[in-house]
């Protein structure tokens, strides 16, 4: 018996939970519910009672406090982006929207912070750090959508990762709201507060399992002056890997962005893409997309195309261009932002979102590549993702003409031979995409048997009826 399966929950209860939010917010119409059951993808589908949607912590604080005292399961959501499946109710859990937690509470240029509610899109952050002449340095293709609570609880990666880190390394302080309704107010602005253990990172990462983050305060840096792009033709991922090594030592710290990308997946988003152009005359084997930015408004050009010089010189690329204005950027980051999305266009896709050190890249895409094709002729492994930072989206499309749903019942015997690969170079099973309910089976065979122990004592201790999203991760 699947131990998250509950009885449904009494007309009297639902009536004490939708009093909270008032009915308004407390959504039952299953047409109205249906954006909240639906991932990104259409992988996952879940089912709920009733949507809650808060306005405030203290309303947050209500509804974990009346599901604790009934042992009510509840799944928090944010912009619902999420790619592992976290984010959903299966078991008819009530679904905790934070979508209305909106408030951007203060900007301070001085300290270099921001402090945002968890509802707050990440697009949003980034504009309010924009008009104080600063930089958010999270970056990810649904800015637009994805909220903060959400970046936070998934420790979402994104394309800025090399330079600025993952969205752990932008957090200096945290709003929770726990199991039991109690609120953890750890909304600092130090960079320095050694004062016991930091609880903050317990709640990072966990997917909303220990707890639910309202509000964060959030770092900013100095805006940069010049940004620097070049799209690049590369007859290999360990040639891109030695370029990767000749931006560093000529770019002093300045490489923002260096993205991997292969010649198949190239093409499925040219045939795809509607206003997309190969912004190189001929095609190469691989590409790659560097990004610089700076402080100093003059002298950037001529870093990039002293790389590009000496790449040419060691043969380490075969042809460049760069970015002439921002819309070219742009035009460069577009074929890179829909590489994953236009692979639909081809039929089924077995996806993974991996890491490996990053001098293991180039070995890692042989021999996977090789193990996929071996297990599955013909099938078409298109990796691409972030090079500098060692996160490939390892993603497997079906063979031309084969059938999709097939295809996709081969999804554990793809992982096997792709998460073997990653174990034998130390590699993560999940780099910024979460464990959710994709990987959570798989997880006691690649982590630590004494950290699975800690984490399920952590979870126990924080939340020990088992309210808090449950059946994902552990």
């Amino acid at each position: 018996m699947n131990p998250h399966i509950k009885p449904p929950l009494s007309p009297e209860l639902l009536t004490r939970f939708a009093k909270i939010v008032g009915d308004k917010n407390a959504i039952t119409d299953p047409g109205a519910q249906e954006p909240y059951l639906v991932e990104m993808r259409g992988m996952y589908h879940g089912k709920t009672p009733m949507v809650l949607r808060p306005s405030s912590v203290a309303e947050v604080c209500a509804i974990l406090k009346l599901a604790n005292e009934t042992g009510t399961p509840v799944v928090p959501q944010g912009g619902n982006t999420g790619l592992s499946g976290g984010q959903l109710p299966y078991h008819g859990e009530i679904v905790l929207s934070l979508t209305r937690l909106d408030r951007i509470r203060e900007v301070d240029a001085t300290s270099n912070t921001i402090t945002c509610e968890a509802g707050v899109t990440l697009g949003r952050v980034r504009e309010a750090a924009a008009g104080v002449d600063r930089l958010y340095p999270l970056l990810l293709p649904s800015e637009g959508t994805c909220t903060v609570g959400g970046n936070l609880s998934t420790n979402a990666g994104g394309t800025t990762a090399v330079a600025w880190g993952v969205a752990r390394a932008q957090v200096l302080g945290l709003e929770v709201v726990l199991a039991d309704g109690r609120v953890l107010n750890n909304l600092n602005k130090l960079k320095k507060d050694n004062t016991g253990y930091d609880l903050k990172n317990l709640f990072i990462g966990a997917e909303g399992t220990l707890g639910v983050i309202t509000a964060a305060v959030l770092r900013l840096i100095p805006r940069p002056r010049s940004v620097e792009t070049a799209f690049i033709g590369v007859p290999s991922p360990e040639a891109a890997l030695a370029l990767f090594g000749v931006a560093n030592e000529q770019a002093s710290g300045n490489v923002t962005s260096f993205e991997l990308m292969t010649r198949l997946g190239i093409d499925v988003v040219l045939r795809h893409a509607s206003g997309c152009r190969d912004p190189l005359d001929k095609a190469h084997p691989w590409y790659v997309i560097i990004e610089l930015s700076s402080q100093a408004r003059d002298g950037l050009r001529g870093v990039l195309e002293n790389i590009l010089a000496e790449g040419l010189e060691r043969e380490l690329i075969a042809d460049a261009a760069i970015a002439d204005s921002l819309d070219q950027a742009k035009a460069f980051w577009r074929i890179r932002e829909l590489f994953g999305e236009m692979q639909r266009h081809e039929g089924g896709s077995i996806k993974h979102d991996i890491s490996v050190p990053v001098a293991a890249v180039p070995v890692f895409i042989a021999e996977a590549n090789a193990a996929v094709v071996a297990l599955i002729p013909g099938a078409r492994p298109l990796p691409f993702g972030h090079l500098g930072d060692g996160n490939i989206h390892y993603n497997v499309t079906q063979p031309a003409g084969a059938d999709k749903a097939e295809f996709l019942k081969r999804w554990g015997d793809v992982n096997a031979v792709v998460f073997g690969v990653v174990k034998k170079h130390g590699g993560s099973i999940s780099a910024e995409h979460g464990i959710g309910v994709m990987k959570r089976d798989i997880l006691p065979s690649v982590k630590d048997p004494v950290a699975l122990d800690l984490m399920r004592t952590l979870k126990k201790t924080l939340d020990p009826k088992g309210i808090l999203n449950p059946g994902k991760v552990l």
